[in-house]
């Protein structure tokens, strides 16, 4: 058989690999009492196949061997029918299944590939982590048991250096069912150098999403909590839910954070939190928590709930936990499709922010509302029908400031579409508005009980022109124009029949510039006759594409309820100027200004960013008029950066800077610099806010992190790695 094999080979390579599969499958045929256990049969592709005295089969040249999800190479395999074992010579590589691979020199091997010796071996894991051991003994197709063995995850290179962190144990055990690491008598050495011993340690492979034990520690320093260290403790409690403790322990405060997240079949829930013992506050202890959930209910229906609650004003700060200074807690039920939006809400607020007052507050807040969307038969278009109850409670009593509001609202609203040849588009709305408003403990308030019907009708015309330019660019030009009506009155000479709690803050931009009503709330409503007009400039593209709009409103009266930085206090509106632009190299840019043609600019803000290989960068611009009626005595002006530069292969710089532009100071400012391999992160940090408060003091931060790359899942990134010279 060995020249007839030798032959054929010589011919057709590809009619061997056939001899050779259905050859080692009728010698490698397993007994007949283990037949029944084993799904399975060892199937051999080789270049050469000799078979000697009817149970010793030689296979040589390019091999593969299959059993199962486990794949063998090799350059010589010797099969041994009386003992069922294999004899195999390198290189070797075995791969199985979760990204599993043994590179070797040799090896001896049961005929199913689970059970064996393996010489000069090296355990790949998810191309990740490397273990190197003179021997690797497999047990059960499950074990790898590595002796004198050393693991890292940093590119090893043959000249002899050694890696910047290494393992090193006298026993390795990888359990793939576990995905566990077990080492015995280990050494962690930094450039070959012990850092620290440890007799038992046991680590997850890169292969496993979740364990419990410890995470990462982090250091660090803040003005006045000191130098401290974080150890995050993970526990998994079964597959759907973990628990992390992190002792946080510095110069000023002993201080414990917690998280847990647990999922269901139907939704999940979320919580963080910390409880604090320190030395500067006055306080005894002090605590936060935050969480939320979600659950999915019959027919579609919904449950969402938040939690978020602090001991004291400055608690979130002085730890930099948060930065914000209005809190909510809310249970939601709702229902949400393309025809219905239906919601159910319980909300409490809680303010920490300096100069406010929980008492007098809308600190309790009751909202239902639904909508529904419909083709009317008759009449063709889209109609909507809405109706809202509200209900919003100060806690206390007292005359003006303990005013608590409770409003019922009906709407149905109709629209429908034409559009001509010549591409003319004509929109057609015609609507009816029901509004019952009562007011308690608030004596300037004319009418405690009010009731208004407001009709609304409008006419749009929209006259779009594209044009297609030869380099593939797309360009359209659309005008907008629009007339409308809102009946009802606005009571001028009593502007106080309707207490403004929920809309004071409006909002002109290119969302609601045909709006008959730019009220966010519907506790009040626009009156009178309005024209609007605009118009949008479009480019689109694959190198770079960009959009303008332009547009003002016109009405016959002023509404009292419009601020003057609103752009809409008087008859004629401030002119709208609004732009968004983006490119193939990661550029983007928005925009909107509100532009008085006599005092100049009332309202802007500008957001941009730039994301590419090397550069991430975001920038923000607000400029907001000082407004009296918006609790704003001064004008407001900021810029905002964050971004980071890829400064080489290994070495990113990051930079945060927060500018007050109207008080001429820097309110915030942070630098980093973090150092990346294929095998270690490591990231340090100065910040310093400048901004002060009743609750809020300057402080800044010191932070450093190091993280060994390799031992969890997902952290591999390629562009990171280094290479042997």
């Amino acid at each position: 058989m060995t020249g007839l094999t030798a032959r054929i080979s010589a011919r057709n390579r590809a009619w061997l690999a056939a001899i050779s599969i259905a050859t080692l499958t009728a010698t490698m045929t397993v007994p007949a009492q283990a037949q029944d256990q084993r799904d399975e049969q060892v199937i051999l592709v080789a270049d050469s196949v000799f078979l000697q005295a009817n149970n010793l089969l030689t296979a040589t040249g390019n091999i593969e061997a299959f059993y199962g999800d486990t794949k063998l190479t090799a350059s010589k395999i010797i099969y041994d029918g009386a003992t069922d074992t294999i004899s195999i010579e390198g290189p070797i590589e075995l791969t199985g299944p979760d990204g599993f691979q043994v590179f070797a020199s040799m090896a001896e091997l049961d005929a199913d590939l689970k059970n064996g010796l393996i010489k000069s071996a090296r355990l790949v894991l998810n191309e990740q982590l490397e273990v190197r051991a003179q021997e690797m003994r497999r047990v059960n197709g499950r074990r790898s048991e590595l002796h004198k063995a050393t693991a890292t995850s940093c590119k090893t290179c043959e000249n002899g250096e050694p890696p910047l962190w290494q393992i090193r144990a006298k026993k390795v055990t990888h359990d793939q069912d576990e995905q566990q690491l077990y080492f015995d008598q280990a050494q962690f050495r930094v450039f070959d150098v012990p850092i620290f011993y440890v007799p038992r340690l046991r680590l997850p492979d890169p292969t496993l999403e979740r364990a419990t034990g410890f995470l990462i520690p982090s250091i660090r320093a803040r003005s006045r909590l000191g130098t401290g260290i974080r150890i995050p403790y993970f526990i998994a409690i079964g597959d759907h839910k973990d628990l992390t403790l992190t002792p946080y322990i510095a110069t000023n405060t002993r201080t414990l954070e917690w998280g847990y997240r647990q999922a269901f079949r139907n939704g999940d829930i979320s919580f963080e939190g910390a409880i604090s013992k320190d030395d500067f506050s006055g306080y005894d202890s002090r605590a936060y928590v935050f969480g939320s959930g979600q659950f999915d209910l019959k027919r579609d229906y919904k449950l969402s709930f938040q939690i978020q609650r602090v001991s004291d004003a400055s608690y979130l700060p002085d730890y930099d936990y948060s930065s914000q200074d209005r809190l909510s807690s809310d249970i939601t039920i709702s229902r949400v499709n393309r025809s219905e939006n239906t919601q159910l809400s319980i909300t409490n607020f809680e303010t920490i922010r300096t100069g406010e007052d929980n008492e007098t507050i809308p600190s309790w807040v009751v909202s239902a509302r639904k909508q529904k969307r419909f083709s009317p038969a008759l009449i063709g278009g889209e109609a909507l029908w809405e109706l809202e109850a509200h209900s919003h409670y100060r806690i206390s009593s007292a005359d003006t400031v303990g005013r608590d509001v409770n409003r019922v609202n009906a709407a149905i609203d109709w629209r429908k579409n034409w559009v001509f040849g010549s591409g003319l588009e004509l929109g057609t709305q015609a609507g009816m508005a029901l509004d019952v408003i009562d007011t308690h403990q608030d004596s300037t308030v004319s009418d405690r009980s009010y009731m208004e019907l407001t009709p609304s009708t409008s006419v749009t015309l929209r006259y779009p022109w594209i044009k297609r330019a030869g380099n593939g660019a797309t360009y359209v030009v659309e005008p907008i124009a629009q007339v409308g009506w809102s009946g009802g009155t606005l009571r001028a000479g009593s502007p106080n029949t309707i207490a403004n709690d929920e809309s004071t803050r409006v909002e002109f931009d290119e969302g609601n510039l045909l709006s008959l009503s730019r009220f966010p709330s519907d506790d009040r409503r626009e009156h009178g006759f309005v024209a609007a007009w605009g118009l949008n400039w479009s480019r689109f593209a694959e190198d770079w594409s960009t959009h303008l709009t332009f547009g003002q409103v016109v009405r016959d009266e002023t509404h009292p309820d419009f601020t003057a930085s609103s752009g809409l206090q008087s008859t004629t509106s401030d002119f709208l100027v609004a732009a968004k632009f983006e490119n193939a190299s990661g550029l983007q840019f928005s925009t909107r200004a509100l532009i008085d043609g006599i005092e100049g600019l009332n309202k802007a803000e500008a957001r941009g960013g730039w994301h590419n290989d090397k550069l991430a960068l975001d920038a923000t611009y607000i400029w907001l008029d000082g407004d009296l009626e918006e609790d704003r005595p001064n004008d407001l002006s900021e810029w905002n950066f964050d971004g980071s530069y890829r400064m080489g292969q290994h070495w990113t710089g990051l930079a945060n800077w927060r500018y007050d532009v109207a008080s001429r100071a820097t309110a915030e400012a942070g630098v980093g610099v973090q150092y990346r391999n294929e095998c270690v992160k490591a990231k340090f940090e100065v910040s310093r806010r400048f901004t002060s408060s009743s609750a809020v003091q300057p402080a800044t931060d010191y932070s450093f992190l190091v993280e060994i790359l390799g031992f969890s899942s997902k952290t591999i990134d390629k562009t990171y790695a280094r290479t042997c010279n």
